[in-house]
């Protein structure tokens, strides 16, 4: 006599039966699971929400800037930019716009009454009238720098600054070198220029007629076509300083949050090492779960044994129930995941992503999971002998 086959609707029939007839000990035995997949893909989804920010900032600030800068001599001293430098680097042909700031020795206080050593870490630069044009920035309040306000007493904050200031509003005035200054502007966010926005920016002329500053430009800005960039960065320093081009050091901003997108993959590694291990933990508990089943039901099996169910058919009635438990765990977890990456992106302002391989690497982990767990308790069940099964008390 050849055995009664069983169809797959009759295999998934059996297998959600046993996990039906054990609700809370299934719930809490998926829970395992669900968690180590959550966790899983709520890292990378996080992770890849947080570097298509990232690359959606590079894509809207451009990787065309380049800043250039004062090295040292060859004796370790510092070296000075030339004063026309803007005007050289604008000769270039692909240079679309260039600007300069130089550092002044001077510090900006709410009032003469503060001493000289309490900075905040703000700095006070004098600034070309194109820097806003370069750097693609934009004004929060007020107004930039123009030719004319270039020569008065008036200043420009940055949106670091202006909040280590406590100034919300134009109009008010602020204590440099030994007078007042007005402002004039806040800044918006520079994230390709985060030293501009711990400034406070004069004019280079009422710099020099008030502040003794020496016109030699501390940083040049300029942008050019984006076909052209590393042609430009190869002659720049031979531009700016064509005596002693090793003095100069150019360097492109827009790397720093390259790097910063792809540094995240080590974190997202670490965290992902972790959902693992809680996967892990998930998965040895529906192998007990199995095998305390198997225990439970031995009669059950004794009964199918024999009413003619083979050893291969109890195999897999008990793989089976160990593949839903995972599944159910997987697809609860992938769920928590996708919910979890949605909401946090959207609370940081980042666009949502959740990778489609994360959900199919998430399902294919259950099923190795479910397949692993299942195997030994489902091997126990099938060398039960029926006539032992049935005799258990």
């Amino acid at each position: 006599m050849k055995p009664a086959r069983l169809s797959l609707s009759d295999v998934f029939r059996v297998g959600a039966s046993g996990l039906h007839a054990r609700p809370t000990r299934v719930i809490l035995s998926a829970l395992g699971i669900a968690i180590g997949i959550a966790t899983m893909i709520a890292v990378i989804g996080i992770s890849s929400s947080s570097r298509e920010e990232l690359l959606r900032q590079l894509d809207k600030l451009g990787t065309n800037l380049l800043t250039v800068s004062a090295g040292s001599t060859v004796f370790g001293e510092p070296s000075k930019l030339p004063v026309g430098a803007v005007d050289m680097v604008s000769r270039i042909a692909p240079v679309t716009s260039a600007a300069a700031t130089g550092s002044v020795s001077a510090t900006v206080r709410r009032t003469a009454h503060i001493d000289e050593a309490v900075t905040g870490g703000i700095t006070v630069q004098a600034a070309t009238t194109s820097l806003l044009t370069t750097l693609e920035g934009g004004v929060a309040k007020g107004t930039w720098l123009n030719d004319a306000t270039s020569r008065q007493p008036a200043v420009v904050l940055g949106a670091r600054a202006a909040e280590r200031l406590g100034i919300t509003r134009t109009g008010v005035r602020v204590w440099m070198g030994g007078r007042w200054f007005t402002v004039i502007g806040i800044l918006g966010p520079m994230p390709l220029a985060p030293e501009i926005e711990r400034s406070a920016l004069i004019g280079f002329p009422v710099a020099e007629e008030e502040l003794g500053f020496d016109g030699h430009p501390t940083t040049l800005y300029e942008r050019s076509a984006e076909e052209a960039v590393e042609a430009v960065r190869e002659v720049l320093p031979r531009t700016v300083n064509p005596e002693n081009p090793s003095e100069v050091e150019v360097s492109r901003p827009s790397d720093a949050l390259a790097a910063k997108a792809a540094a995240s993959g080590a974190f997202t590694n670490l965290l992902l090492g972790l959902g693992a291990v809680a996967l892990l933990v998930g998965g040895v508990g529906v192998a007990n779960t199995m095998v305390i089943s198997v225990l439970e039901r031995r009669k059950e099996i004794g009964l199918r044994r024999s009413l003619g169910a083979t050893r291969g058919q109890v195999r897999v009635q008990f793989l089976s129930e160990s593949l839903l438990l995972s599944a159910l765990g997987g697809v609860a977890g992938a769920v928590l995941g996708a919910l979890a990456t949605i909401g946090y992106a959207l609370s940081q302002g980042w666009p949502p992503v959740v990778p489609p391989w994360s959900i199919g690497g998430a399902v294919g982990a259950t099923l190795i999971i479910g397949t692993v767990a299942g195997l030994y308790p489902a091997m126990r069940a099938a060398r039960l002998s029926p006539t032992v099964a049935l005799s258990t008390s």
